[in-house]
């Protein structure tokens, strides 16, 4: 029993995490996670070229 409550709490994890990725692709983010993600080229390697970036 202990075993199908873990893989529900893993299978409900996942599920939070694909439809956070989905609805910010569809909002149009191309590097998730970084806070300038709208203005990004989509090579996102840490969004150096931005200068509000101390």
């Amino acid at each position: 029993m202990e075993n199908v409550i873990i893989v529900l709490i893993l299978v409900t994890i996942a599920a939070l995490i694909i439809s956070y990725l989905y609805r910010a692709k569809k909002r149009g983010q191309t590097c998730i996670g970084c806070p300038h993600s709208k203005q990004c080229s989509g090579r996102c390697g840490g969004c150096q070229g931005h200068s509000s970036e101390s």
